[in-house]
C-alpha cells in the first residue's frame, strides 16, 4: 500500500511527535489503522501480514526497553563502583602510600589529605597534587602500639 494515500492530515502528526525517527506504540497503532481504512475493498491485506506487523514491532518495542533497562543498570553499577571507590579511599585518609606519580611516571611516596571525584576517577589528595586511586602502589601499615 502507498503510505500517501492516507491523507495529509494522518502523516502530519506522526512526523511531528518522534524527533528521533522512530515510531512509537501509538503511531504505529495510527499507522495500521489507516492502512485498514484505506486498503482496496478489491485487495485487502492479508491478515497475517498485520499480524506479522504487530509481532515485529512488539519485539521492537521489547528491544528498546531491554537496552534502556540494560543502560540503567550499567550507569547503576558505574555509579556504584564511584561510591565504593570513594569508601575506599576516604579510608586511607591520614594514611602514608606509595604512588606512580601521572607527571613523571616514577614512583612517589606520601600522606593522603582529601579524596574526591573528578570526572567520574576517584583522585587521592597527596601532598597537593591529585593522585588518580590507579595509582595507588602501597598503602603503610599505622604505628599504633
Amino acid at each position: 500500500m502507498d503510505i500517501s494515500a492516507i491523507g495529509a492530515g494522518s502523516t502530519g502528526s506522526i512526523g511531528s511527535s518522534n524527533d528521533s525517527g522512530q515510531v512509537n506504540s501509538q503511531e504505529f497503532l495510527t499507522l495500521l489503522i489507516a492502512q485498514l481504512r484505506n486498503q482496496s475493498p478489491l485487495e485487502p491485506q492479508d491478515n497475517n501480514e498485520f499480524v506479522g506487523q504487530l509481532a515485529q514491532f512488539s519485539s521492537l518495542e521489547s528491544t528498546q526497553n531491554l537496552n534502556a533497562r540494560m543502560d540503567l543498570l550499567a550507569q547503576m553499577q558505574q555509579e556504584s563502583l564511584t561510591l565504593q571507590q570513594l569508601s575506599q579511599g576516604s579510608a586511607l585518609i591520614g594514611r602514608d602510600i606509595d604512588y606512580v606519580d601521572p607527571s613523571t611516571g616514577e614512583e612517589s611516596s606520601g600522606s593522603v589529605e582529601s579524596v574526591s571525584v573528578e570526572q567520574g576517577l576517584v583522585q587521592l589528595r597527596v601532598d597537593g597534587q591529585d593522585i588518580p586511586l590507579g595509582y595507588l602502589v602501597r598503602v603503610h601499615g599505622t604505628d599504633e602500639s
